[in-house]
């Protein structure tokens, strides 16, 4: 397959530009987030900008695949969308509302939709779906931290 680059850009930027969003709305939560009690395998605060963004990298070239595959992705590019949606809104319950427990639901929900939307994207290309393999597990390893951090404080 010829690499279409304007879309494939285009496919990359717009998971990054609702991360940048979500970021900037949320931007003092890190702060607040490094005075909670965390579980023991709580990461450093400076590994989630850099896991989020290649997630976001990752979630835009498999969404790329799906729309180049040529196949139906009638189910999967809005399954992806709303996946995108939750994710976008996680972030501001979690840190803006401190609503550890509620946002711990809301990521239960997240991770549904990204199971579907992977199993939607590997039906339309393979590459694609295993490409979100990597957002799955850290959405279920956030639900860790997220109900941790709820039972901790």
């Amino acid at each position: 397959m010829k690499i279409k680059w304007k879309p494939l850009l285009i496919s990359i930027l717009i998971p990054l530009i609702v991360g940048g969003a979500t970021a900037l709305l949320s931007r003092g939560g890190m702060a607040e987030f490094d005075m909670l009690e965390k579980p023991a395998l709580a990461p450093p605060g400076w590994l989630f900008p850099v896991v989020w963004t290649i997630l976001y990298v990752l979630m835009g070239v498999a969404s790329y695949l799906v729309i180049q595959s040529g196949n139906d992705v009638s189910r999967a590019i809005p399954l992806y969308a709303l996946s995108l949606v939750f994710n976008f809104f996680w972030p501001i319950i979690f840190f803006g509302f401190e609503a550890y427990l509620f946002a711990f639901f809301w990521l239960i929900a997240l991770f549904i939709l990204v199971l579907l939307t992977a199993v939607s994207f590997y039906k339309a290309s393979p590459a694609a779906g295993y490409l979100m393999i990597p957002y799955l597990l850290w959405v279920a390893f956030a639900g860790y931290l997220n109900l941790s951090i709820y039972l901790l404080n």
